[in-house]
């Protein structure tokens, strides 16, 4: 997957013409000094310097410029001097990308000894990012707000995590979801407004048949089931009796048909049920496995919400370490002082998040009344992780993150052959399965030991979802608050919109 690589942030510096035409070069050089240094800075994108603005004219045309760039996800806005913000009104009106507000300055100290007049007309970033905020406060407009100078690392730390989320938030615009078969029956909260969803969000879920599926893997290409069954050869340890090869080799076919489909319907995420399996011999676990592992979404049980956020976190952690999946809470270790989440799936786990090579092993699967799957059975390292959910509220969609400890488990496993991982959610398990039961979570996450809540919250903020985060400090009672607080909110802000 190289996608962060294909896109880029624009660095916009406001001031005005009050200065004279030497000062607004000093203005241009600065700003491009800082633009390189971003840029040596090893940010995910390249940033991409644009000329000072000083007229409304000046700032609606680069406004527009990137709402049509396809390249430009975000931009980053600099007050170098004092910009009267009137003048952003009509810019801000019009734009769609995201962006952050980097309140710094070029120089990080002041000069105590040579500091005159000259220089303070020329570094009043301290107001003239006062005056920004207030007409982007004024207009209602979401927008990261950085503090700190620019070469701070904390400062780079931040203006990364907000461009990944950046990156996400535009890969939901064009994002294309397969469902093979419906929902799982019966089952709530992976059902949900699609129409809604691609109205707020700009990604669209669309059924298909899963025998349409099925006729492009039974005319896959020898030569493609060969290539795929090598691949296993060379990444995995092999763990599985020759009487099983048939089996390997139909979830090899299931393989390239599904990637065939994907990639010809331009999907980036799908999702598949165990009820709807009409002409595949097994269920394609070791498929979806393999398709996440190449930065797909899935969701299980038809899950397109939880498909649609994997993408967004697979692309948001490209390149970085932790890998990242599809999840499911599956059961307790519930001893007093010693409590965890068991995570896994019937197989779908995604082998980035793998601690060694995985293991290729065929084994039963008692759901589906389908032939022995293959799968890769691995456990997860220690670390830090989160999981993220996202849940059709009627009225508004809504995000709960929680954070979470990744520990090895107290024991082998040595007859559970999928792949698992055991975590200890903050603040802890008692606490955080209760507010995430209050808060309507779902059963199935995205899971990432690559991302943090910042990513998350940074990514909610820019799609318009509600964001809550249960972390080391929830309490049960201030958890509530923030609910019924929210429910006021969206009921008023829904009036009013």
């Amino acid at each position: 997957m190289n996608v962060l690589g294909n896109y880029e942030v624009w660095f916009v510096t406001g001031s005005q013409h009050l200065y004279g035409r030497e000062a607004l070069d000093q203005v241009n050089s600065d700003s491009q000094a800082i633009c390189e240094g971003l840029n040596s800075a090893g940010l995910p994108c390249k940033v991409v310097f644009k000329p000072v603005l000083t007229t409304s004219e000046e700032i609606a045309k680069l406004a527009a410029d990137a709402n049509n760039s396809p390249e430009c996800i975000g931009l980053v806005m600099w007050m170098h001097t004092f910009s009267p913000a009137k003048m952003w009104i009509k810019g801000l009106s019009i734009l769609n990308k995201p962006f952050a507000h980097l309140h710094t300055q070029c120089n990080r100290d002041i000069p105590w000894e040579k500091i005159d007049m000259d220089f303070m007309n020329l570094n009043q970033s301290a107001h003239g990012g006062r005056e920004f905020g207030f007409i982007c406060s004024r207009m209602r407009k979401q927008r990261k707000v950085i503090v700190g100078h620019w070469q701070d690392k904390k400062v780079i730390e931040k203006l990364g995590i907000w461009i990944r989320a950046a990156a996400g938030w535009n890969e939901w615009q064009n994002l294309n979801v397969a469902r093979f078969g419906d929902n799982m029956r019966n089952v709530a909260v992976t059902e949900g407004d699609k129409v809604e969803a691609e109205k707020q969000f700009g990604f669209s879920v669309n059924g298909y048949g899963v025998g349409d599926l099925v006729d492009i893997i039974q005319n896959t290409p020898d030569s493609e089931v060969q290539a795929v069954m090598d691949s296993y050869k060379s990444s995995y340890t092999l763990d599985f009796d020759d009487s099983h090869l048939p089996r390997v080799r139909e979830s090899a076919k299931i393989e390239a048909g599904m990637r065939s489909f994907l990639e010809k319907g331009g999907f980036k995420a799908f999702t598949t049920t165990f009820e709807d399996l009409h002409g595949l011999e097994q269920l394609p676990g070791l498929a979806v496995q393999r398709l996440m592992e190449d930065g797909y979404g899935f969701g299980a049980e038809g899950d397109w919400k939880t498909a649609a956020i994997v993408r967004a976190m697979k692309v948001m952690s490209e390149g970085m370490d932790g890998g990242t999946s599809f999840m499911e809470d599956y059961t307790y270790h519930l001893e007093p002082g010693n409590m965890k989440v068991l995570g896994a799936h019937m197989l779908e786990v995604c082998s980035s998040l793998a601690e060694n090579k995985p293991a290729l092993e065929v084994h039963h699967l008692g759901i589906g009344g389908k032939a022995d799957p293959p799968r890769l059975v691995f456990n997860v390292p220690n670390g830090n992780g989160i999981n993220a959910s996202v849940m059709d509220m009627g009225n508004r969609f809504r995000m709960l993150i929680n954070p979470c400890r990744v520990v090895s488990p107290d024991a082998d496993l040595p007859n559970l052959p999928v792949a698992r991982v055991l975590w200890q959610p903050e603040p802890d398990l008692a606490t955080a399965a209760e507010a995430w039961i209050h808060g309507g979570g779902a059963h199935h996450t995205g899971f990432s030991m690559a991302l943090n809540s910042e990513h998350m919250e940074d990514f909610a903020e820019m799609a318009g979802i509600e964001y809550l985060h249960i972390d080391k400090d929830t309490t049960i009672s201030s958890f509530k608050n923030d609910l019924r607080t929210n429910e006021i909110y969206y009921m008023l802000h829904k009036s009013l919109s």
